[in-house]
């Protein structure tokens, strides 16, 4: 916190106390200094934000040094008080959760995006991905689904979907299990269709309202319907990583990648996307993504890459 919002926010905690005293009086010659410290610190812990409430306190106690043992007094029975506030929102939160029915408490977003060109050639192309996330008490369901398709002089040069289910239990805060339903179609990366089953571990590397990052890992089966015809059924290692960081009130960066290894083909994504708020739950995103097949047989190693801008509506 910087020194002008933290002055900022003294002056704003102060306030209530000055309008209250008169505007005719001092400050200083109404309101007792012990008065002050205490309207303060119960003001700061009313925000309920931990940085600002060790802000106040640190003013408080650089201000008036002398009363450093009743600031402590202070702001550990005001500490009690917002813990318990927060104990009696967490159970009426995870009361309200465990009486949902399956179809509510889902939180999402749709994404959408589409290119049109004309002249000596044409082409048209629509994107569109919805990502759901249903967060229980102990299990997580997350559903992810994504089609981009175009055609150039009406013939189909880009054909890839993915839809992937993953139901998670949560062993505590940082440690799940997590199974995989997937299934994925790319002509252009030599597949027709390629089902995978999974499972494994997850663990939360970090968490918090600014940023999140999960790292899976586990085994995986899959079976691929090839281009050229054939079919190929093979255990792979499946490694994958979920990060979100948030810049600013309105600017966030997110990462998704995941890779699977099998004996003779190693397949890779990954999506970088910076986020910016534009009105309400409207977002516009940029983002930058990577396909990657690496074959040992005859297909050869292949790579995609695609640039976009779509429009992101969050719920």
């Amino acid at each position: 916190m910087t020194a002008g919002r933290l002055l900022t926010g003294v002056f704003a905690l102060l306030t209530p106390i000055a309008a209250s005293a008169g505007a005719q009086a001092p400050l200083a010659q109404t309101i007792a200094p012990g008065d002050i410290v205490a309207a303060m610190i119960a003001q700061a812990y009313r925000t309920g934000n931990d940085a600002t409430i060790q802000a106040v306190i640190g003013v408080a106690k650089a201000t008036f040094p002398d009363q450093a043992v009743e600031i402590d007094r202070l702001a550990a029975g005001n500490a009690a008080v917002l813990a318990n506030t927060r104990r009696d929102d967490r159970l009426r939160e995870e009361a309200r959760i465990a009486a949902a029915t399956f179809f509510e408490i889902w939180k999402g977003e749709l994404e959408a995006g589409a290119s049109r060109s004309t002249g000596s050639t044409r082409t048209v192309g629509i994107y569109a991905s919805a990502k759901l996330n249903r967060d229980g008490l102990r299990w997580r369901q997350r559903f992810n689904g994504r089609l981009d398709y175009q055609e150039t002089n009406d013939v189909a040069t880009t054909e890839r979907l993915i839809a992937a289910y993953q139901p998670n239990y949560k062993w505590n805060d940082s440690l799940y299990s997590y199974g995989l339903v997937q299934y994925e179609r790319d002509r252009s990366l030599g597949y027709l269709n390629r089902g995978t089953l999974g499972a494994g571990m997850g663990y939360v590397a970090a968490s918090g309202v600014s940023r999140r990052i999960e790292i899976e890992g586990g085994p995986a089966l899959r079976r691929t319907d090839l281009v050229e015809g054939g079919q190929e059924t093979t255990i792979a290692a499946r490694a994958s990583l979920s990060a979100r960081l948030t810049l600013s009130p309105t600017l966030s960066l997110t990462q998704d990648a995941a890779i699977f290894v099998e004996v003779n083909d190693t397949t890779a994504a990954s999506t970088t996307a910076i986020d910016t708020r534009l009105i309400g739950a409207l977002k516009a995103r940029f983002s930058y993504n990577v396909q990657y097949e690496q074959d040992g047989g005859t297909r050869g190693n292949k790579l995609d890459t695609v640039t976009r801008a779509t429009l992101v509506y969050s719920f």
